[in-house]
């Protein structure tokens, strides 16, 4: 499921890496980068501050973990769950925003990872610009492979469309708390669709 599905693990139960990288994860997301401090982490982790340079090194080593973490998790829910949401290439193409309202529609829906954080950094950055284009171009792939298999002309470029109206379903629903973004979305990828596959799809 996708970032924000978990609470951290702080019973001690979990181990030290995963306990920071699910308390990271949750603080990160909900209260931002820049604004949750190392003390929090540890604090909230119930791990010991030198645990958390010895795995990770320093702060910003700890949010790339959680983004390589988080991108892996993500993906695998969101394919998996559109895979199953239709029979043919175009149905699963139609059912993109559908599973993404069913993740706007969660109480802990903060955005995406990756948009907030490139959000809150310097933008010459560029381990995290390359963490976030790596996302985005799975997903991309991911779209163009569908829409390849629908029989649609121009796959790459219907998947650069999809891909930029989920962008900006998923900065909507998260400034407005309006599950609703992915409905008006999906109106816009359905025009797109209908135009662009093949007659007797």
């Amino acid at each position: 499921m996708p970032l924000q599905p978990t609470s951290p693990e702080t019973d001690g139960t979990a181990q030290p890496t995963e306990r920071l990288l699910s308390t990271a994860k949750l603080l990160f997301c909900r209260d931002g980068i820049h604004a949750t401090g190392i003390d929090r982490i540890i604090a909230e982790s119930g791990v010991a501050r030198m645990t958390l340079y010895n795995r990770f090194g320093s702060k910003e080593g700890l949010l790339y973990a959680v983004l390589e973490r988080e991108g892996e998790e993500w993906r695998d829910w969101f394919f998996s769950a559109v895979d199953a949401a239709g029979r043919t290439p175009a149905q699963k193409l139609k059912a993109v925003f559908p599973v993404l309202r069913s993740w706007f529609e969660r109480e802990d829906y903060f955005g995406c990872a990756f948009i907030n954080a490139v959000a809150e950094h310097d933008k010459g950055e560029t381990r995290l610009r390359g963490l976030t284009l790596k996302h985005k171009g799975a997903v991309l792939e991911f779209f163009g492979r569908l829409a390849r298999e629908a029989g649609i002309n121009a796959p790459d470029a219907l998947a650069h469309q999809i891909g930029l109206l989920m962008d900006g379903a998923i900065v909507a629903a998260m400034v407005t708390r309006q599950p609703a973004m992915a409905d008006h979305a999906a109106a816009a990828a359905g025009a797109i669709l209908d135009a662009a596959l093949p007659k007797a799809a």
